[in-house]
Parts: C-alpha cells; structure tokens; sequence
C-alpha cells in the first residue's frame, strides 16, 4: 500500500474506534543490526509517532499502546533502567506537541512501582492534556490484564463490605465500569508487530471480540504505510458479535 494509498471503506463497514498495540520486536530489531537491545527501543519512538498521526488523521478516537508490561520488570536491569529514561525523556519532549494537537494522554497500569519523578512526569503530562478532545492516546505502562481485572474487582469487593452492594448485583456493567479504559469504547482492532501471536495478558477483559492482525514488521519498521495496511485488512472484515451473517443482512437499512 503506497504511502500516499487511501484507505477503501466496503460497503456496511466502518473505521475501527479505538486500536491497541503490541509493539513487539525493538530487541531483535536491535539484534539483527548488531546494536544494544535500548537502541530498538529509541528507534521504535519514530513509530510511535507516525502510528498516532496516523490514528489523528483518519479519525480513530482512541489508540492504546503497549508500552511496559507488568512482566518487564524480569528484563535485564540495565534494560528496564533505559526504558525507564526513555519514558521520562519521551513525556519531556513530546506532550507539549500532543497537546498542540488536541491528543489527550493518559497512562494506565499500576504506576505505584515508578519512581517519583516519573510519576509527577505522568500525573504532569496528563494534566496538561486533559482537557483535549482529540485522539485519546492511552500508554499502558507496568500494565497487565489480570492486574485491570483484580483491581476492578478488589474496588467491588470494598463496596460490598461498605454495605453498598451486594455480590448477586455485581454485573459485567460494573466490572467493566472500574476497568482502566472504561470510559472508551473497546478496540475494534488490536496490532501486534513482530511475529508473535499472542496477546501477552494485555486488555485481556476488553478484547473479548476485537479483531486481531499479526504482522512479522518489527516495531521500529513500523510506519503509516503498515498502519493503514493493518486498517484495511481490518475493513475486510465481518464483525458478527454473536450473530450470523444472514442475521446482519437483514438488520442491514433498504
């Protein structure tokens, strides 16, 4: 797909609201080129970039990024370390251009475990942006699926002990509502990059009907060209929720 390639909408299809990202493959990245695994990492910042201006200019609401997971913390000490800089230099440089965008950042996952400066960087970062109605750029950061869930539910099992709830009203409805993304519609589609093809407890409890597209592009290789490719793959398909495809044919206005 050309660079310059608009994207072709079917008939009955319509543009994904919200995609997450598993960026995968910055160390064997790094590898392949015979450089430090923290220099994939630095590369992968330019594909950062062009993923949000792409999301920005065909209109997406929301982009989730995975960016450190709850599981990081096993990687070699020195690596983690980068990481740890290289967020606190991204949040320095580039918030201020997101804001002059409109784009509203916001960091979700257990930030407990980051040091204070990172943490006054983040709360920071997402003041500033607050009040933006653009793209809701979500980094998820010592994230992990199962802790979203725990966290969710450990905040229904407090108000039921206050008296406020009984466990038989518990519903999805007000699981999902103490989620991290509650206020945001649920990924239609959810990228991984190189290779893998798993979702590596990320959004485990709202991707339960995301479409899913795999690509062996390592990170840092990942430009608006492989975006739009993942969002036109994405348009092919039928999303049934449940239903069969004679059932969305006759919802379907004459």
């Amino acid at each position: 797909m050309a660079s310059d390639q608009q994207l072709t909408i079917p008939p009955g299809r319509s543009m994904p609201r919200h995609i997450a990202i598993i960026m995968d493959g910055n160390n064997r990245w790094a590898k392949a080129r015979h450089l430090p695994g923290l220099a994939g990492h630095k590369a992968g910042v330019d594909s950062v970039r062009a993923v949000i201006e792409c999301c920005a200019e065909q209109g997406v609401e929301a982009l989730t990024l995975f960016a450190f997971s709850s599981e990081n913390w096993k990687r070699p000490a020195l690596e983690v370390k980068g990481l740890m800089q290289l967020f606190m230099r991204a949040l320095s440089h580039e918030v201020r251009k997101l804001h002059r965008h409109g784009i509203r950042l916001r960091v979700i996952g257990d930030l407990t475990r980051f040091g204070p400066d990172l943490q006054a960087k983040i709360r920071e970062a997402e003041a500033l942006t607050a009040g933006n109605t653009g793209l809701a750029l979500n980094i998820a950061a010592n994230y992990g699926g199962r802790w979203d869930i725990t966290q969710a539910a450990r905040q229904l099992a407090e108000r039921c002990l206050a008296g406020e709830l009984k466990p038989d009203e518990i519903t999805e409805e007000m699981l999902n509502a103490h989620t991290a993304l509650a206020d945001l519609p649920p990924p239609d589609l959810c990228i991984r990059t190189g290779g893998e093809q798993r979702i590596s407890n990320f959004l485990i409890w709202q991707m339960a009907y995301t479409e899913f597209y795999f690509t062996d592009c390592f990170w840092p290789e990942f430009d608006k060209v492989e975006m739009l490719a993942a969002i036109q793959s994405f348009l092919t398909r039928e999303r049934r929720f449940g239903r069969t495809s004679e059932q969305l044919e006759a919802d379907k206005p004459c």
